[in-house]
């Protein structure tokens, strides 16, 4: 598979890691879109949000504690925000299920 998160995941691919686990790993963003920008993404290989199952959900109500864990890390305590994309019309760029977690600033909606 040429998936760059599972690359990562496997330690192929170096990243700026802030949490690992045996289920998840955290890292830094990138293009960041926001003084804290990081992606959250199961080890495991899911392509999308489209992908969840009661087999598999588990992962994600892990990677929710592990961003509340990094966003009291971060000092987010005015507030922050979580995004996971779902496929081309979601705005999804890699088809590895990934969360967002952006703060240390003011963000708007409609987000643009």
């Amino acid at each position: 598979m040429d998936c760059v998160f599972c690359k990562i995941a496997a330690g192929e691919i170096p990243c700026k890691k802030v949490y690992e686990d045996d289920r998840i790993l955290a890292f830094c963003d990138l293009e960041p879109q926001a003084p804290v920008h990081i992606l959250l993404i199961p080890k495991k290989h899911i392509a999308s949000a489209a992908e969840i199952t009661p087999e598999n959900s588990a992962v994600v109500a892990h990677i929710y504690e592990v961003a509340a864990q990094l966003a009291k890390e971060n000092k987010l305590d005015g507030g922050f925000r979580i995004v996971c994309n779902a496929g081309a019309d979601g705005g999804q760029s890699v088809q590895h299920l990934h969360f967002h977690l952006l703060g240390g600033r003011s963000m708007k909606w409609p987000p643009g």
